[in-house]
């Protein structure tokens, strides 16, 4: 595992509460944090079929454009009764061409869990692959996953994306209703910093 050294990091991400979370938990490792934005990189295309494989599409990019280590992440739900889907497709779920609905997405996954009769508890884990690349194309992978179930109807105004059908495993609330920081101890995007941190920072 290499330990990460260098003083400035680009977190591939335009999602602007993505990166002032990264800049917050590696501020104590003294390290700079600079966004896609910043940077005036464009999103590539994420052509796997894989968390993985997407997550290292954009560090990749990010670090040929800038020249600096790169931190990138992809994630997603995935539906057991629905063999995992919507999986690396969750944010396609929410395509309209217009923008980016997320209640058109969760009531498609509640739709084609209905089709096919899922017995309840309707099983799901929300997934997080970070991928962290040095300029010599050296990366070091993290996953952190958080296992629960989807319900019906949503429920919570809070978090963003499928948080509102969301339950996890030893909750009686939906991400949707969780406070931002209860969220953020819990979730999948929580579980695979705290590992990066732990290997390659701490």
């Amino acid at each position: 595992m290499r330990k990460f050294t260098e003083k400035r990091l680009l977190v591939a991400t335009h999602n602007a509460g993505k990166l002032e979370e990264m800049r917050a938990l590696l501020a104590p490792y003294g390290v700079e944090v600079l966004g896609a934005a910043e940077a005036g990189l464009a999103e590539p295309e994420e052509t796997e079929d894989n968390f993985v494989g997407n997550a290292r599409i954009k560090a990749r990019a990010a670090v040929q454009a800038t020249g600096l280590p790169a931190l990138s992440d992809d994630s997603g739900i995935c539906v057991d009764a629905l063999n995992g889907a919507p999986g690396v497709y969750t944010a396609d779920w929410a395509e309209t061409g217009n923008g980016r609905d997320f209640a058109m997405a969760m009531q498609r996954t509640w739709n084609e869990l209905e089709a096919v009769k899922a017995p309840e508890p309707r099983q799901a884990q929300f997934r997080c692959t970070l991928v962290l690349m040095w300029p010599d194309g050296h990366d070091e992978v993290f996953e952190g996953v958080l296992p629960g179930r989807v319900v019906w109807p949503p429920r919570g105004a809070e978090g963003h994306g499928y948080d509102p059908i969301f339950m996890p495993d030893g909750y009686s609330d939906t991400l949707g209703e969780m406070s931002a920081e209860m969220k953020n101890s819990l979730s999948h995007r929580a579980l695979a910093v705290q590992q990066m941190i732990g290997s390659c920072f701490a």
